[in-house]
């Protein structure tokens, strides 16, 4: 990353809103493949009920056999510190080791693959819902990175819907979230104050919209119509690569070497925004491991280095192009930076990635660490996106905020009316 980028990256972060109070600490580079995950297969912020399994895993590629510790940290809504002792949170205790770790077998990059599952012998259950931070700490009580997951009652009921907006300026490129909460047990008493709600654009909190309020009420249903406040450009589909067999070109990979490990060069890539709209199935932002040759696919998928190339003749200024996904729970750092080739007049990356399927994206960093994520694939009404609400309920004189209820829709189902 450019030093006058990462010194603007710095001043953002520093004026972050308040929904922002922590910032996730990103993974040293001998860290890689975070998944985080609830009841999915893809790796994704995970949304778990309580009582439900949680599953972390990660590969450290030093080759050293380091013991990792775990904790975990309540928050409220604007992930600002709790109130509630650990003990109100937690049936058991954390700050203990991460037991479960394995060598890999018959790849070319060495690593060990650790895993942790929750609830475990140590930390029994979480008993409260809401936002919460898992931290990863080394032998020498380092912080080596953290990952935010939720966990949810299931109390109110909440419909979602999602419309085109009704500003013809962009009609063409945004889709609107609208949604109700249904409370029939629950009393909300001055919900202005008491309900908080927060919506995700393929399970992504960087872009989350927070500050919404109930636009009127109907009995027991909280009603929330709003069309600019409640809006997301609808983005393109993902770019995607699947290198399950490392040794040949499949999807999206176009030719193949052998160094220190497997080099995979995709196919070039160019800009879609000024390109009609064509639907192709992605997983949103998401990735899976896979070998196709392996028994075990956590401790046999190889480490491959994946080249990517991207055409865009666009004037930059002092802007930057970064690969975008959730391969790295969207962050832009210096692996995701796309270097300008004057050789072929493109722009390169390369970077390790375990086999598997990932989605990614090109995206314009602008210099006060914005993202403009349809500045190179553009912003259509009909691309694909899923849609989380969450609903998040504070009673006069509660302690923490709980979250009572999670509504979910996709974008195929889009309307106008």
């Amino acid at each position: 990353m450019s030093k006058t980028l990462a010194t603007s990256l710095l001043l953002f972060l520093t004026v972050l809103p308040t929904f922002s109070q922590i910032v996730e600490k990103v993974e040293p580079p001998y860290i890689s493949t975070i998944q985080f995950r609830g009841a999915t297969n893809q790796s994704q912020l995970p949304i778990i009920r309580l009582g439900d399994r949680l599953l972390l895993s990660f590969d450290a590629l030093n080759g050293e056999e380091e013991d990792y510790y775990y904790t975990i940290t309540h928050y409220n809504f604007d992930w600002t510190p709790s109130d509630l002792a650990k003990s109100e949170y937690l049936d058991g205790f954390d700050d203990v080791r991460i037991q479960n770790y394995q060598n890999s077998l018959n790849t070319l990059q060495i690593f060990s693959h650790y895993e942790l599952t929750i609830p475990n012998r140590d930390t029994r259950a979480i008993e409260k819902s809401g936002n919460y931070l898992l931290s990863i700490f080394n032998g020498d009580g380092e912080l080596v990175f953290t990952r935010k997951f939720l966990v949810m009652e299931n109390i109110v009921n909440v419909n979602v819907e999602i419309k085109r907006a009704r500003d013809l300026k962009v009609i063409e490129k945004k889709q609107v979230v609208q949604f109700s909460i249904n409370s029939p047990d629950l009393l909300l008493i001055n919900p202005k104050q008491t309900v908080k709600v927060l919506v995700l654009q393929n399970s992504n909190l960087k872009t989350a919209i927070t500050d919404l309020v109930p636009q009127y009420t109907i009995g027991s249903e909280l009603i929330y119509k709003y069309d600019k406040e409640a809006s997301f450009g609808g983005g393109n589909e993902f770019f995607s690569f699947d290198n399950k067999d490392e040794r040949s070109a499949t999807n999206g990979v176009r030719s193949i070497e052998l160094t220190d490990v497997y080099e995979n060069y995709l196919y070039t890539n160019i800009p879609r925004y000024d390109r009609l709209y064509t639907y192709n199935p992605d997983i949103n932002g998401n990735f899976v491991v896979r070998n196709v040759d392996a028994r075990n696919q956590d401790l046999e998928a190889e480490y491959v280095r994946m080249h990517f190339n991207l055409q865009y003749y666009d004037d930059l200024g002092d802007k930057e192009l970064h690969i975008y996904g959730n391969f790295n729970n969207w962050t832009i750092d210096g692996s995701t930076y796309m270097k300008y080739d004057p050789k072929t007049d493109s722009y390169r990356n390369d970077r390790l990635f375990k086999q598997g399927y990932y989605d990614y994206k090109y995206v314009v960093v602008n210099r006060d660490g914005s993202i403009d994520e349809g500045a190179v694939s553009g912003n259509f009404w009909q691309t694909e996106n899923d849609y989380t609400v969450i609903v998040y309920f504070r009673d006069l004189g509660a302690r923490y905020d709980r979250i009572i209820g999670t509504g979910y829709a996709n974008s195929t189902n889009i309307n106008n009316n």
